[in-house]
């Protein structure tokens, strides 16, 4: 959510620009996109882990539990178990894994501020986790332009295409494949005053916070009826070769 749309008119997102630049240098990569938005981490683990190892992949990234993390209720045990149950099937599997950490937006007004020690303690659960299975890791936490708000959409929570791209860049930097920096700080802004911010509080309250809220009464989610982008290995747009080897495979 919140990058430029494809050609058909889909979501572009920080994997599809992943896999369009790692197939620049591997003619023969074939790509999958298992990726439902709204999903929480169990979702992900029994509806996703079993279809991407089917796809036998050599590459895969996994990236969830935020969704998990903005709910209330959390069991902060259970959702790094589940990420630590996939990362194993995975690397048992043979599959190099990528995952990240999440930044802390504290600046991002109340809610943001709410939630940033369950961040923190996540962020110590997948550092650790990826050491025991030697998962390729981007920290974003430690990097200030990661929170910067002019890489975020006007929800808070889902990546602008800015974002987005420099998040494939830094993924792609895990795989020694990045052509530019990622973690270059925006040019300096003035910073707003008080009301300005508590106007947008208020505004991002309303259009956002508010829908979410009733959501979750009526149990309801933004991913309902929504399927997988790619639910099969297919061919990488803009690459040239046949897709007889199972080279990417997405799940967040």
């Amino acid at each position: 959510m919140g990058d430029e749309l494809n050609p058909d008119g889909t979501d572009r997102g920080w994997a599809d620009r992943f896999a369009v630049a790692l197939a620049s240098s591997s003619s023969d990569l074939a790509y999958a996109n298992l990726a439902i938005r709204g999903r929480k981490i169990a979702q992900v683990h029994d509806e996703q882990l079993d279809a991407a190892l089917a796809l036998e992949p050599d590459l895969v990234s996994v990236m969830a539990g935020a969704n998990d993390l903005i709910r209330p209720g959390l069991d902060m045990d259970r959702t790094l178990g589940l990420m630590d149950s996939m990362q194993t099937a995975f690397t048992e599997s043979g599959a190099t894994v990528l995952t990240n950490t999440y930044p802390v937006a504290e600046g991002s007004g109340p809610f943001g501020r709410g939630v940033a020690d369950r961040f923190r303690a996540y962020n110590c659960g997948l550092r650790e986790i990826a050491v025991k299975h030697g998962t390729l890791i981007l920290d974003l936490e430690p990097i200030p332009s990661a929170a910067d708000p002019r890489l975020w959409g006007a929800d808070r929570l889902h990546l602008n295409a800015e974002g987005h791209a420099r998040l494939a860049t830094g993924m792609l930097s895990l795989l020694g494949q990045a052509e530019t920096p990622w973690e270059a700080p925006l040019p300096a802004f003035p910073p707003k005053g008080r009301l300005p911010r508590a106007r947008d509080d208020v505004e991002w309250a309303v259009r956002y916070m508010l829908p979410w809220i009733g959501r979750r009464l009526t149990g309801r989610s933004s991913g309902d009826g929504r399927l997988p982008k790619f639910p099969e290995l297919v061919p990488v747009a803009g690459a040239a070769g046949p897709e007889n080897r199972s080279t990417g495979s997405a799940s967040a």
